[in-house]
């Protein structure tokens, strides 16, 4: 028998992972963004033994959930999203998307990676931790959202912001997210790029494809300037970023019929970027470039998240000891990938870290995530507890 399988015969046979069975729990829940299906009651339920004290945010249709055990300082919070992405269509899975099965040694199922499986990571740690140490040093708290895989407008953000107005400062925070890429801890976020998006209207002039000289086709107007915005150098990064890049998302034009020259197109963009350039930079060479080719054009701007790194502090040193304690190897500094909703944290001053199971099967058909992953994550969080937390 492989070890696959001798390690889902253990937990099914003998005592379950307690964190396996929160896992399992949090994923039958079927929270599809924005709906959260009762998880964050479950983890307050749970919490609130070991002295957790329960704030229930709710900010339109989005559910969030502020828990905090302990009254000074420092605070480390645990923050993460009990709200997942769309399944595709199911009957593509192997095994049903929330049916949380266990198949050798792998538990499958929407979240079980992004990110219910870091969540019940974190809380048996901490229960673990608070059964030790119940008179720790400073405060343990939980930041979770329902709203991080949507627009991400009424979670986090507004948590923050609900919390820096009544004057509660989070010092150290680990978002959950999987980080890691071949094995648990071996890549932690320590940053991420920020991300700004264009949605650029380029006005033409309808008319019959077969008299172009009486329109104006705005795909041809546009198509200089948007060679000259994919062969910019915005900047060649640095040791910490990798160079900003632009890419578009989508581009749409036309009536749907081949006899008709539009009369707009419209491009959608993107562009994570480094710390060597600021946003406002990036649109003012933007609108550069499109002024320079004398179009007429609407442009409308979000800004989604500024850049944020954690060179240094208590936390990544924390982190970082914690892996190697656990698992003996070291782990790889990283600001690669998406966005997270530590970009509304870490504005604060908050040392901001990310650190969670295996990222290969996030978003995909058949997420899963390593029985044994969890209980190694659950026991990293717990050390890390432990050296923050911990004379």
């Amino acid at each position: 028998m492989d070890l696959k399988k001798l390690i889902t015969r253990y937990y099914l046979e003998n005592e379950m992972s307690e964190t396996l069975d929160l896992t399992q729990q949090l994923i039958r829940r079927d929270s599809v963004t924005p709906e959260d299906k009762g998880c964050q009651v479950l983890l307050s339920d749970r919490l609130a033994p070991f002295g957790f004290k329960a704030e229930h945010m709710c900010f339109d249709d989005v559910d969030n959930l502020w828990l905090r055990r302990g009254n000074t300082g420092p605070v480390i919070a645990f923050a993460g999203h009990t709200d997942v992405v769309p399944t595709g269509p199911v009957e593509n899975w192997s095994h049903a998307p929330f049916n949380a099965d266990v198949i050798d040694g792998m538990l499958y199922g929407r979240g079980a990676a992004d990110m219910k499986g870091s969540i019940a990571a974190m809380v048996t740690a901490c229960e673990r931790f608070v059964k030790k140490h119940p008179e720790h040093e400073g405060s343990i708290a939980f930041l979770i959202t329902s709203d991080e895989e949507g627009p991400a407008v009424n979670g986090t953000v507004k948590v923050v912001e609900t919390l820096q107005s009544r004057g509660e400062e989070i010092d150290w925070c680990l978002v959950g997210e999987p980080s890691s890429t071949d094995k648990v801890g071996d890549i932690v976020k320590n940053g991420r790029r920020g991300s700004l998006n264009g949605r650029l209207t380029v006005k033409g002039k309808q008319g019959h494809i077969a008299y172009p000289h009486l329109a104006e086709n705005p795909i041809h107007l546009m198509s200089p300037a948007l060679t000259e915005l994919c062969s910019v150098e915005w900047d060649q990064g640095n040791a910490d970023f990798p160079p900003t890049s632009f890419q578009v998302s989508n581009l749409n034009a036309g009536t749907g019929v081949t006899n008709v020259i539009p009369g707009t197109a419209e491009l959608i963009f993107n562009f994570r970027f480094s710390t060597e350039v600021t946003h406002e930079e990036l649109q003012q060479r933007v609108e550069a470039i499109l002024n320079t080719h004398q179009l007429d054009y609407e442009l409308k701007w979000e800004l989604s998240g500024k850049p944020f790194r954690t060179a240094s502090g208590e936390l990544l040193e924390a982190v970082q000891n914690a892996i190697h304690e656990v698992t003996g190897y070291p782990t790889t500094l990283s600001t690669s990938g998406g966005t997270s909703d530590g970009r509304f944290i870490a504005p604060t001053g908050t040392q901001v870290i990310e650190l969670g199971p295996l990222n290969a099967t996030i978003h995909q058909i058949d997420e899963c995530v390593s029985v044994a992953d969890l209980d190694t994550l659950s026991e990293i969080y717990e050390t890390l507890l432990l050296k923050l937390l911990v004379n």
